[in-house]
């Protein structure tokens, strides 16, 4: 049986997390570094950062913070924000990030894909893919869930993994931010064309969302969240402990 993965993610600005957070004995809830040493110390899985900082020096602040984090955790940790080139790959992997994630950068480059899991493998190319329903079919959403590129989104996750993509983040712009719950509909049909991991992200409202994701569509992954983990809303101990309770496999 495999284990279900619990993944938080840090959207990074100038050096600090957004997204507010607030925990009991971090002195600095902002520092990505001290964040991301708190989660792998808390049970997390896994981590994501995402870089949401488009400025030249905001690009070499974050290689920096990168570096950091990554000497101070034990667990994987993917990385995405701005990756256009094979490039900018190497300086994120080179930085101590397991797996780089892609968006836009695909988007506007589809070659990207194979060209990175040629060099690095399979395993280090996440294809991120913001989605909504648009005239009540799945559209593909670039420049972070801004522009609406028209494009099929089942069919366009068929096609990166089919280049080389290992693995997929869908994350549902429809649920997201909601809090009342992953969006399954869009996960059964994203499980159903690849046969990948696939990471749930966007909906996570309580610990027993994460129960009836798992419960319902036993082909996902991992779930991600950003929120309810800053916020201590949802502790991560207490949510492996439950999902235990419910016969799903995760890691203690």
């Amino acid at each position: 049986m495999i284990t279900k993965r619990i993944i938080p993610c840090l959207d990074v600005k100038d050096g600090r997390v957004v997204k507010g957070v607030n925990f009991a004995g971090l002195s600095d809830v902002s520092s990505p570094v001290a964040l991301a040493k708190y989660y792998s110390d808390c049970g997390a899985d896994e981590l994501v950062f995402y870089d949401i900082t488009a400025s030249a020096e905001g690009r070499a602040l974050f290689t920096d913070i990168l570096a950091e984090a990554a000497s101070q955790i034990f667990i994987p940790l993917t990385v995405g924000g701005g990756v256009r080139t094979v490039a900018d790959f190497d300086r994120v992997l080179k930085c101590g990030a397991d797996k780089v994630s892609v968006n836009s950068g695909a988007i506007a480059d589809p070659s990207l894909i194979g060209a990175a899991a040629k060099k690095y493998g399979d395993q280090c190319v996440v294809l991120s893919c913001d989605i909504k329903r648009v005239d009540g079919a799945f559209h593909v959403f670039a420049k972070g869930g801004r522009e609406d590129t028209g494009m099929e989104a089942i069919s366009w996750i068929k096609r990166g993994v089919a280049m080389g993509a290992g693995e997929v983040v869908v994350n549902s712009i429809d649920t997201d931010g909601v809090k009342g719950g992953f969006d399954l509909p869009m996960l059964e049909a994203v499980c159903e064309a690849v046969d990948v991991p696939v990471v749930a992200s966007g909906g996570a409202g309580s610990a027993e969302d994460f129960v009836k994701l798992f419960e319902a569509i036993p082909a996902v992954s991992a779930g991600l969240a950003a929120s309810i983990f800053h916020f201590g809303e949802v502790e991560i101990v207490k949510l492996k402990e439950l999902l235990r309770k419910n016969n799903i496999n995760v890691r203690l």
